[in-house]
């Protein structure tokens, strides 16, 4: 299946067929209700437990670290769970109209009904989401215990989280998240009918997936690092992240955004060496 991506500064193409069934929007309306209420309600849960002090003045959440009894397996199915919830609420606002273009693009000929194709496209896609998801928590859960063992690694920590932010920031403005940002706008393109049926729905999603992981990465990273149970954090990303794929003037938004990561970064980097 040949993909032909947008300019970035290109408006989507939301002129590509007919407008989206009341079936399809009223779910999404209402799994972006849901999944945003329990995202909220497992916040305000975990904002009550406190949190671990670390050396050189930051401290560790206790998402990252089995609870009293708990182990590692709980504590890693209770961070996808959290974050399978956390992806959909933020994430299909800015799906929604992808997923309508592909309704659009998909030949009427098929045996399958469009809203299960839908759903196809919408699992394998919030499914590459999750495996970045359980990569992010392996990577997080053993810097933690690093940090734990080694006290100079913890000092250093609210530096290199601050540098990690601003090359966030900076790899905003690079032809790879322009490049995958053009095929998050412009997925499906306008050529030939894509083909009803399950196994092209569902590499389409992953398809999809494979492009707006990357394209995300980075405003990913900040949250992580900002915190990952913040909803502030949640809200600010998820309006970036809606903003680079909707609005026209896609490229100057990009580049606005990242100028703000970049600022972002630096306040962190000034604090961690004592000039906040």
């Amino acid at each position: 299946m040949t993909i032909t991506c947008m300019r970035v500064g290109d408006p989507p193409s939301a002129d590509s067929g007919p407008v989206p069934g009341r079936t399809f929007l009223g779910v999404s309306a209402f799994l972006f209700a849901a999944s945003a209420a329990t995202t909220i309600a497992w916040c305000a849960s975990m904002s009550s437990m406190s949190e671990v002090p670390m050396p050189g003045g930051g401290s560790i959440s206790m998402t990252w670290l089995p609870l009293c009894g708990g182990t590692w397996l709980d504590t890693g199915a209770s961070f996808i769970g959290m974050w399978t919830l956390m992806m959909v609420a933020m994430m299909l606002p800015s799906l929604v109209p992808t997923l309508g273009r592909y309704r659009s693009a998909v030949s009427p000929a098929g045996r399958m009904s469009l809203d299960g194709l839908t759903a196809i496209v919408a699992t394998a896609y919030f499914g590459v989401w999750i495996l970045f998801g359980a990569g992010a928590f392996a990577l997080g859960a053993a810097l933690v215990l690093l940090q734990l063992q080694m006290p100079a690694l913890a000092q250093a920590a609210p530096l290199a989280a601050g540098l990690i932010v601003v090359v966030a920031g900076v790899a905003q403005c690079t032809a790879w998240k322009a490049r995958h940002l053009a095929c998050c706008r412009g997925m499906p393109n306008r050529g030939a009918p894509l083909a009803a049926d399950a196994r092209t729905a569902w590499r389409h999603g992953l398809q999809l997936g494979r492009h707006c992981v990357p394209c995300c990465a980075g405003l990913t990273a900040v949250l992580l690092i900002l915190g990952v149970m913040d909803l502030a954090a949640m809200a600010v990303i998820s309006l970036a992240i809606w903003i680079e794929r909707l609005v026209p003037a896609g490229e100057r938004a990009v580049q606005v955004i990242g100028v703000g990561v970049v600022a972002t970064g630096l306040f962190l980097v000034g604090r961690a060496i004592g000039l906040g």
